[in-house]
């Protein structure tokens, strides 16, 4: 079955030579892109969808998410917003609901919150552990996050539980709870801040994880300058994310990573990869911590990617439009440069960015022949409307590996 989307206004793909297409046309076969070029020029398909004049853009690619929960923090949300300031400790008010929450109903609503995603573009995304910070509770998180999520991420080193000691909690996440999770999960990522976890516990918990074949992520540098983002760089993680307080020395660190990478031309598998700074403009304004020098960051030559960080306690929003919008008015980035770290970005942050009918394992993040058929269509003649129209609801029709997702 094929499908032709035609009569494009504006098809910005972020590939490889990030290509904007004007009065385009995308051919869909299966779940694969397997033409994409001027309207005119369009192949035959089995049905014909017109774009009206549209915009058309990747499926917005959500690479830091916290869907496994249950319970509600809008007291400490009321509280923050009249003054109080955030700290790490409010994650255990989750944990007790989420371990109290029957398998169903958190599987009911994480799905819930996955479709709420999808429904307004995003059609690739991680989600984390860490709110059941017990064996039991982080190994049935992670298997009900596998049946959600095209990504899993384990964070059993979130937080220390309350009476725990945090030295034999640590040996239990880099021991029997890591081979618990194993079967379900395909990154591990650690909280590396005050009141969570310390430099030296976050190396072991990441080298425990690397050695057990796990892909890396940090949670780095959010409440302050700290080691966040140099201990990432240094055990090679595929993203630091939240970034919000750096160091020259940490700007240094994070565009080095990318030296021996061809940042010029983004061409997938060209040299070494580095780590990705992943900015959470949502959690910033929830936690009303500076927003993350985004434009700095671009600047030096590093890698960038914005994501949604849906969570209970600072970011209970799946809206990547309105992460694109505030890095747009609020962090300088252009609309290109937005929409491209909520896309590409996230998929070089989950190291998705390239793949193809050859191997199996299709690309997301961009519009390109062979890639996966992620497809957002904007009620709007171009991407700029995300940042001209803030607040707008814009997603006219959304496509999730080829098949047309229902749009709220």
């Amino acid at each position: 079955m094929s499908t032709l989307i035609t009569n494009i206004a504006e098809l910005m793909t972020q590939d490889a030579e990030h290509r904007v297409l004007r009065d385009a046309a995308v051919v869909i076969e299966g779940e694969r892109i397997s033409w994409l070029g001027p309207a005119a020029d369009a192949p035959a398909a089995d049905e014909r969808v017109d774009a009206g004049g549209r915009a058309l853009l990747p499926g917005w690619v959500d690479s830091h998410t916290h869907l496994i929960f249950a319970g509600d923090r809008t007291a400490e949300f009321e509280a923050r917003m009249a003054g109080e300031s955030y700290s790490a400790g409010g994650i255990a008010v989750t944990t007790g609901a989420t371990r109290s929450t029957s398998d169903f109903d958190l599987t009911r609503l994480a799905m819930g919150r996955v479709a709420e995603a999808v429904s307004q573009g995003t059609t690739y995304l991680e989600t984390k552990t860490g709110y059941g910070l017990d064996l039991e509770n982080e190994a049935r998180s992670a298997r009900i996050a596998s049946t959600v999520a095209d990504e899993v991420t384990y964070l059993g080193a979130h937080l220390v539980p309350a009476g725990m000691d945090a030295e034999e909690y640590t040996e239990l996440v880099c021991g029997p709870m890591l081979t618990a999770v194993r079967p379900y999960v395909r990154w591990a990522d650690v909280f590396c801040e005050q009141g969570a976890f310390n430099e030296d516990q976050s190396r072991r918990v990441l080298l425990a994880c690397k050695a057990a074949g796990l892909g890396l992520r940090v949670h780095g540098n959010q409440l302050g300058e700290g080691p966040g983002v140099r201990l990432a760089v240094e055990v090679g993680a595929a993203s630091v994310d939240h970034v919000n307080y750096l160091s020259a020395a940490d700007v240094d660190a994070l565009a080095g990573s990318w030296s021996g990478w061809d940042a010029a031309g983004g061409t997938p598998g060209s040299g070494q990869r580095g780590t990705v700074a992943t900015c959470l403009p949502a959690c910033d304004l929830s936690t009303r911590q500076p927003l993350a020098p985004g434009r700095e960051l671009l600047d030096a030559g590093v890698q960038l990617a914005l994501a949604s960080n849906c969570n209970p306690g600072t970011s209970y929003t799946s809206s990547m439009a309105f992460c694109v919008t505030t890095a747009v008015l609020q962090m300088r980035l252009s609309v290109h440069e937005a929409v491209r770290a909520a896309t590409y970005g996230g998929a070089l942050a989950l190291g998705r960015e390239s793949g193809s009918d050859v191997d199996g394992e299709r690309a997301v993040g961009s519009v390109a022949v062979g890639h996966r058929a992620d497809l957002h269509l904007l009620n709007a003649p171009s991407a700029t409307h995300l940042a001209y129209r803030p607040g707008i609801p814009l997603t006219h029709a959304v496509w999730r590996a080829g098949v047309a997702q229902p749009v709220r």
